[in-house]
């Protein structure tokens, strides 16, 4: 369309180019013809004159002639002043004709190009506008798809990429040796120094394997919480003791240990005897995409909102969150392998989205949030401790994974992302979420068996699998 209304355009120029072209000939040529007439009459005029007299010039009026010359010299001006200007006035009518026939003829032209011009210009602006609003809405179309696709093509990823190890099931000894373990039968040895590496936003809660590493301890065994980076932990632990480092890592601290193995194999290579990966999003997690997630709706507000709640409230890192979407997560795990030698076991849960779980506060978590007070600066924040349902919680996130994406979760994590390339995979039987691994109920059963023997039971396996090695 476009095309046709340039093609136009530019026949319309080119007839007006050809118009005026045509009315400056007509004019020019008017013009030579008016003054060669005009020279021609005054020429004719005063032959005719001079022969009217009936006698040529002689000796006897050289006298007559002479005296008159100077009176005939003038009148000869005056008479051809007056012929210039009747010439001139003619010429000065005949342009005023000319010059009115030419805007008679060239006005209309003029109009049609001017309003031709104008429903181009009109034409392109509309069409501007329209393509900007195709594109807004395809922004919006797009966005919205992206939202309600959301991480569909990312929840085990895992399994499909290539190049990656298969995973075995150890379920079964795992309960034989939880079972062992409820009988009393403790086969962990002190030949080793068990580190557990807590998960996001531990600082917040002070209960957090707390309960585990007061029963390891009153095992005998060498036990420790980590609280800087996993590979320095490690580091210091092996160097004050000279025994091997067995690692539990909780969440994103299992993701935390696995990539300090990854980066630091040959450093560490040595001194870990294995690790234990507790309901770590090792491929990821749905919730941190969908968070976080770029192109979708209401993406920067959402982003604005949880750097408001994590950095601002609650102290934390944005990045740490950003680790645990898939994005980050096969961008790692491509560019970095854990290494072939060290033990792994995946152990992860299913959720309970019962109706009775999620309407009653049947798990209490404690944590601590800070408190910005007007005092002095060493005292301006203050911890406040609060207590949280969890697990109503983790099974409404549960539920809203289900429903989606049709994926079973501890309400974080999904059972697929939760299972790293190569290792040992245990699924217990019994339904638990994200957090009981690492808080203790307030109503405990006597009859089943807590987070601290399943603990216990997953490093054993680990042992084990390290000795078969």
């Amino acid at each position: 369309m476009d095309d046709i209304f340039s093609r136009l355009l530019s026949l319309t120029s080119y007839i007006t180019h050809r118009v005026f072209e045509f009315i400056e000939d007509l004019v020019l040529r008017d013009l030579s013809r008016l003054l060669r007439d005009s020279e021609i009459n005054s020429r004719g005029q005063l032959l005719t004159s001079a022969n009217g007299n009936g006698h040529k010039f002689s000796s006897l009026d050289y006298a007559s002639s002479s005296r008159d010359c100077s009176f005939s010299t003038s009148l000869g001006d005056v008479e051809r002043d007056a012929s210039d200007q009747d010439d001139q006035s003619f010429v000065s009518s005949g342009l005023e004709i000319l010059v009115t026939m030419v805007f008679r003829l060239i006005l209309p032209i003029l109009c049609f190009e001017f309003a031709w011009r104008s429903a181009i210009a009109a034409w392109r602006c509309s069409c501007y506008h329209l393509r900007c609003m195709e594109a807004r809405l395809q922004s919006v179309v797009s966005r919205v798809l992206k939202t309600l696709h959301g991480s569909s093509d990312d929840i085990g990823w895992l399994q499909s990429a290539p190049g990656m190890a298969p995973v075995k099931d150890g379920s079964a000894r795992f309960l034989e040796l939880l079972h062992s373990i409820r009988n009393g039968v403790h086969e962990l040895p002190d030949s080793f120094v068990y580190l557990l590496i807590p998960g996001l936003f531990s600082n917040h809660g002070p209960l957090y394997f707390v309960s585990t590493k007061r029963f390891f301890s009153k095992m005998g065994l060498a036990c420790h919480i980590a609280k800087i980076h996993s590979e320095q932990y490690i580091e210091e632990l092996y160097w004050g003791s000279g025994k091997r480092v067995m690692l539990l890592g909780h969440s994103k601290g299992g993701v935390d240990a696995a990539a300090a193995l990854s980066i630091y194999s040959q450093e560490l290579r040595n001194k870990v005897a294995g690790l234990a990966l507790v309901q770590s999003p090792y491929g990821g997690t749905p919730i941190a995409s969908d968070i976080l997630r770029e192109g979708q709706v209401a993406d920067k507000e959402t982003r604005r909102i949880m750097e408001f709640l994590i950095c601002k409230l609650i102290k934390g890192d944005i990045r740490a969150l950003e680790d645990l979407t898939y994005e980050k997560r096969k961008e790692f795990i491509r560019n970095h392998k854990l290494p072939d030698n060290i033990p792994l076991i995946s152990f992860h849960s299913e959720a309970s989205v019962a109706p009775c779980v999620i309407a009653t506060m049947s798990h209490i978590a404690h944590a601590e949030l800070p408190w910005f007070t007007s005092e002095d600066a060493e005292d301006a924040v203050r911890k406040v401790p609060v207590i949280v349902p969890v697990s109503a919680a983790m099974a409404l996130s549960a539920l809203h994974l289900q429903l989606r994406y049709g994926e079973k979760s501890d309400g974080l994590v999904t059972c697929r992302d939760a299972e790293v390339p190569g290792s040992v995979v245990v699924k217990p039987y019994k339904k638990l979420d994200h957090s009981w691994m690492v808080y203790a109920s307030w109503t405990k059963d006597p009859t089943e068996p807590d987070a601290c023997e399943m603990c216990e039971a997953l490093l054993t396996m680990l042992v084990q699998l390290g000795a078969k090695d």
